[in-house]
């Protein structure tokens, strides 16, 4: 268990902080950047939790809360430098992958098919939902970047972009839930000019 004595340390106000294995390093770093975009992307989740609790769509509820905690395990991965071993670390397999993509098939099944792209809206879950997935889309170029660069297991960035597709079957999901109907893409489309 983790303990957390006090909030404000001083140790960063030099533009630093500090990994997992002790090392210090910029907090503009792409590891830093890599699991900041993990913690906004869980951060947006919890708004996402707070509405399906609030609207009684355990569907996905339960499974953002699994989700959520499963970031947290991937922030602290970014956060320790492959070259670092340490004992009991939690990493990302492919059975997590594989669980994803049971759920994206659960949620999609009974849901009507596509004949456009999807646009954001017709209920905050959905439209939070969507938030998350651009988010999680911007976490996985992140990890991928730092990947070039430093070793990032394959499983994690796998299930950041199996999780992308997850958010998005959620947010049809809930627009389905909601018998709201879905906002679709209507190309070239614009508002009428003003005379």
């Amino acid at each position: 268990m983790v303990k957390i004595n006090k909030i404000y340390t001083r140790t960063g106000d030099d533009g630093t902080t500090g990994l997992c294995d002790g090392s210090r390093v910029s907090k503009d770093s792409l590891r830093v950047c890599a699991y900041g975009d993990i913690d906004e992307l869980n951060a947006v989740l919890g708004i996402v939790a707070v509405m399906a609790h609030e609207t009684q769509i355990g569907a996905i509820y339960q499974k953002v809360s699994i989700v959520q905690n499963e970031l947290f395990d991937i922030g602290a991965e970014l956060a320790t430098p492959a070259q670092t071993q340490r004992l009991g670390a939690i990493r990302v397999t492919t059975s997590e992958v594989t669980r994803l993509e049971t759920w994206i098939d659960e949620l999609s099944k009974d849901l009507p098919e596509l004949s456009s792209f999807v646009l954001p809206g017709g209920t905050q879950l959905n439209a939070f939902l969507h938030l998350a997935r651009t988010v999680a889309r911007r976490a996985e170029r992140t990890v991928m970047e730092l990947s070039r660069s430093e070793t990032v297991a394959t499983p994690l960035y796998i299930y950041l972009n199996r999780l992308s597709d997850l958010l998005f079957a959620m947010a049809r999901y809930a627009s389905f839930s909601a018998s709201t109907p879905e906002v679709l893409w209507e190309p070239g489309k614009r508002l009428p000019s003003v005379k």
